[in-house]
């Protein structure tokens, strides 16, 4: 079978395609023709991470396809299923989906729509309910809204009956989201945000704030948060990993303060966030209140165009890659 890698050389990001052998699903495992992948920042980040000259990066970490084979102990799915869920080697013809990863697919939704949901829904899920407990009539803040999380949790946030507020530095992506339900875009890069959230929010703050900016605006999230207010940190789009903490904001107004990463999670814990997301955001989707946001659909053949695009930071939305 054919899988892609990626090599960084001179600060580029190139891509191999190797022939493999199909990988054999083991016990509680289901083996997947992969139909479609999502694209995903924080693995392009820790490919450039790496030293140079070291061995090919395997990349893609959420599929969408079709169950070819089950190993033991995987009774809930069965062969033709269509399902989708995180794993490994997503960018390949065959991928491994462990059965607590996995999800059934929505039956309105196409392979692209559905390898766009995987990871992006965790994700929010985790930020906005299991952690952020986020409430109908609460104020979100999103900083880097127009991210594939961003705009999740956007438009999770209004099926919950929030309003969102969402920075950004491009004028015509916010301009998009507005018409996903962004009550208020900020049109800014900069830690320069809380007097507008404030004023949006009759000088309250925001109850959660959604981090996926970095570290150059963490102070101005703590400063811009509502008494009982929450902080998720999940990303770094800016690089920068510290931040300036003031804790007698933190103690007077009873803040908290909460990471959003599975990769300390065994398969439980993951299995509870997976449940989480049939229950609750699923339904969702199979109902038509929500859609996927797609940015682009590339061909396998095109990931090297794919990664460009990302790391360009023109999109608005997710990136995938394989069929329609």
């Amino acid at each position: 079978m054919r899988a892609h890698t990626a090599r960084l050389v001179d600060d580029r990001i190139l891509i191999e395609t190797r022939d493999v052998p199909r990988p054999e699903p083991g016990p509680g495992q289901l083996l997947v023709r992969v139909h479609a992948a999502g694209l995903n920042r924080g693995e392009l980040l820790a490919l450039r991470k790496q030293p140079p000259g070291g061995a090919p990066a395997v990349l893609g970490i959420e599929a969408a396809g079709e169950v070819v084979e089950a190993g033991g102990g995987v009774l809930p799915f069965r062969t033709g299923d269509r399902i989708m869920g995180r794993c490994r080697a997503a960018f390949a013809d065959y991928a491994l989906l462990d059965v607590h990863d996995a999800m059934a697919v929505p039956e309105p939704l196409s392979w692209s729509q559905a390898a766009a949901l995987p990871i992006a829904t965790m994700v929010v899920y985790d930020m906005l309910i299991a952690q952020g407990r986020l409430g109908a009539g609460e104020w979100l803040l999103v900083t880097g809204i127009s991210s594939g999380v961003g705009v999740a949790a956007l438009q999770l946030a209004k099926a919950l009956g929030a309003r969102v507020i969402g920075t950004s530095g491009s004028k015509e992506k916010l301009a998009g989201l507005a018409r996903l339900g962004l009550d208020i875009g900020l049109h800014t890069r900069a830690p320069d945000f809380h007097d507008a959230v404030m004023a949006a929010t009759d000088g309250r703050g925001a109850d959660l704030i959604v981090n996926i900016a970095g570290g150059s605006v963490f102070a101005e999230c703590i400063r811009s948060l509502a008494f009982e207010g929450r902080l998720a940190t999940v990303g770094y789009m800016d690089g920068m990993l510290e931040g300036r903490l003031d804790l007698a904001t933190l103690h007077a107004r009873r803040l908290m303060v909460f990471g959003v990463s599975s990769k300390g999670y065994g398969p439980e814990q993951r299995q509870r966030i997976v449940q989480g997301v049939v229950d609750q955001i699923l339904p969702l989707y199979a109902g038509g209140r929500l859609a996927p946001a797609i940015d682009r659909t590339y061909s396998f053949g095109e990931l090297a165009a794919a990664i460009a695009r990302m790391e360009s930071n023109e999109q608005l939305g997710k990136i995938v890659v394989g069929d329609a």
